[in-house]
């Protein structure tokens, strides 16, 4: 069993009601609420204890689109069974603006940050057990939500990362095709970590279409309206459910040993709801070990 564990992007939506449910477990001792926002942890705390009755929550400061300021709070964290990489998002206004570690917003946000607090995890002997990165369908496409499926030419290291730099893609590229390469890239790249660290358990687990997210909260006004407008009604067609269900995935996950490592799951069907299985059914070039391996030595071209 997991007793301590740590999230990111904790303090609303998927990740708040996953440390929910991780906390309801009887053998969970501590969590975690790693979040960019001090004031909005304590807030998301607070409900927590509220609502669980339990006083097991830490707050750790942490910026996962900002290497410096992973790295800055590693210090802080004890040895963790658990890692659930839960942040991310579209970037907010800006996606396809270029970091100071020199990969765009929506690279940094969703992937970057992670992999440098997995590494210095492993490394250091504090990741015991398990982590689980937050994936999403749209990494293998979304036919009916106009997503198309990553169709890259050669899956070269520099195709790779010029995913991660924003070279890969123009001006006119929909951000929904930048976060789903994004996704895709990043899966790839923990498959070949998996294989590096074969005693942990490292995997990738969509949650799901989720209605109740803050996913298109920094978005800019347009995109955050037609999002608003459109959720409900994916919602009642079923191409969506709940936080309670996403966040069961993640708990399911870290929990359940027959979820193996180096392995992408998400939905089974075509809509990103209901039961989920390995990714490679659909998509064989997940198992392509020289691709991972390139997505890997990709995305630590910028990890310095």
């Amino acid at each position: 069993m997991n007793k301590t564990i740590m999230i990111t992007g904790a303090n609303a939506g998927i990740g708040k009601e996953a440390a929910r449910q991780l906390a309801m477990l009887k053998d969970t001792e501590k969590i975690y609420l790693a979040c960019r926002s001090k004031a909005k942890a304590i807030a998301a705390m607070k409900d927590l204890e509220t609502e669980t009755g339990k006083q097991i929550f830490k707050i750790v400061e942490m910026d996962v689109s900002d290497i410096q300021s992973v790295r800055d709070s590693i210090s802080s964290i004890e040895p963790i069974d658990a890692l659930i990489m839960n942040a991310g998002g579209n970037g907010s206004k800006t996606p396809k603006k270029i970091t100071r570690d020199g990969v765009t917003q929506i690279f940094a946000t969703n992937s970057l940050g992670h992999m440098v607090l997995l590494d210095e995890l492993l490394k250091t002997n504090r990741l015991r057990k398990v982590a689980l990165y937050a994936g999403s369908e749209a990494a293998r496409g979304i036919p009916m939500m106009g997503i198309k499926r990553p169709n890259l030419k050669t899956s070269s290291i520099e195709e790779f990362a010029s995913i991660c730099d924003g070279t890969y893609f123009n001006k006119h590229t929909p951000v929904t095709d930048l976060y789903a390469l994004v996704k895709y890239t990043t899966a790839m790249c923990l498959m070949a970590t998996a294989r590096k660290y074969p005693n942990i358990r490292i995997i990738t687990m969509s949650p799901g279409g989720t209605i109740g997210t803050e996913i298109a909260t920094e978005s800019p006004i347009v995109i955050k309206a037609i999002w608003k407008m459109m959720v409900p009604i994916m919602y009642s067609l079923g191409l969506m459910h709940k936080v309670g269900v996403a966040a069961k995935r993640y708990v399911d996950g870290i929990s359940n040993e027959s979820y193996k490592s180096g392995v992408f799951y998400a939905s089974k069907n075509r809509m990103p709801v209901g039961d989920v299985v390995d990714q490679s059914v659909f998509m064989k070039e997940l198992k392509n070990i020289i691709f991972q391996d390139n997505a890997y030595k990709a995305i630590h071209r910028f990890i310095k």
